[in-house]
């Protein structure tokens, strides 16, 4: 058997076949090259037609010139919401519904956290501060805690609290009210007696609150300065559109009825979304509240059962240090959740 022959043999043909590939590839190669050149040039040509036939089109220069409106009318729109809602403590209260002052509440959550204080001083005389029955050895950061949880922490939550129930009571009278406006306005009842007419048979808040409307109105003041009021006390999206509706109407004219009804139309639809939303993440909702109560709940039941062997927790520095990260841990993990179940549309 000769070997040399076979090498030279399977050699001539590897060489061969690389030389008809390579042949191949050159003529086809070649012509690939000249198909994308010729591809290539067509699209920029028609590029070029195209942004030529776009600056000689007055209805691509229309559509441009009303998308660079909307836009300036977004941010106008966006900068007047945020010079109109405050964020200061009275502005707050007037959106919670409660008749009182800023001093008074400054009094009271004054009060609940010198409280809350007194308590925890008393509860650790005889030895480290108590908690709902849990030791703590640092006795300065366990006061002022309570201090800061009781008298600024829970005041504005109860505040927080009242303000979304009374916006989600509102709302859901909302657009009745806006209904009784289309009906009047198309009987020949002027704007002022419509709204008259929701602050009169209206529950609260609803009724109240086109009350002070309707008393604005009467006293002098223009439309637009106390719808702006208006919205100042309820600083939602609905109420934002129903001012726009009506300052535009005041300033240019145009059907008010058929605008308040498209307007009546809108807030119902969103509120079907909103009910739908709700009821599409119940069930995420509902695991979230059990994961994130799951811990107290292992906790308290540890404690229960072997009060020693979770007191170590707040007794001993490491055992601080692991309910530090555990608590970092877990309010990093509830806001996730929160981010993942809430919509906003």
């Amino acid at each position: 058997m000769d070997l040399s022959g076979d090498i030279i043999f399977y050699a001539i043909g590897g060489l061969a076949f690389l030389c008809i590939a390579g042949i191949g590839l050159a003529f086809t190669g070649d012509a690939n090259t000249e198909k994308a050149s010729k591809r290539a040039r067509q699209i920029t040509s028609e590029d070029a037609a195209g942004r030529r036939g776009s600056r000689n089109d007055p209805t691509a220069a229309r559509k441009k010139q009303t998308a660079q409106m909307l836009k300036k009318l977004r941010e106008q729109d966006e900068t007047r919401r945020k010079s109109l809602v405050a964020n200061d403590i009275q502005s707050k209260i007037n959106q919670a519904g409660l008749e009182m002052n800023a001093q008074v509440f400054w009094i009271i959550s004054i009060i609940l956290g010198g409280m809350a204080g007194i308590m925890t001083w008393y509860s650790g005389a005889d030895g480290p501060p108590m908690i709902l029955g849990f030791e703590f050895n640092s006795r300065p950061a366990t006061i002022g805690a309570a201090v800061l949880a009781t008298g600024v922490g829970l005041p504005r939550w109860v505040l927080g609290f009242m303000t979304n129930a009374r916006n989600k009571k509102l709302m859901n009278q909302f657009a009745d009210g806006i209904d009784i406006i289309v009906r009047g306005v198309k009987s020949g009842l002027p704007l002022t007696e419509c709204l008259r007419i929701i602050a009169k048979e209206s529950p609260a808040p609803l009724g109240p609150e086109f009350k002070l409307l309707t008393d604005n109105l009467s006293m002098g003041m223009t439309t637009e300065r106390a719808l702006q009021q208006f919205y100042k006390r309820v600083p939602l999206p609905e109420v934002n559109f129903f001012v726009i509706v009506l300052s535009i109407q005041a300033k240019a004219g145009g059907n008010l009825s058929e605008a308040l009804g498209n307007l009546s139309n809108v807030i119902r639809s969103r509120k079907m979304m909103r009910e739908k939303i709700k009821a599409l993440s119940a069930e995420a909702k509902a695991s979230a509240g059990i994961i994130g109560v799951l811990p107290f709940a292992v906790g308290f039941m540890v404690y229960l059962t072997t009060p020693s062997y979770i007191m170590e927790l707040f007794t001993s520095s490491g055992g601080h240090t692991v309910l530090f990260v555990g608590f970092c841990l877990y309010a990093i993990g509830i806001t996730v959740m929160r981010k993942m179940i809430n919509f906003d549309f």
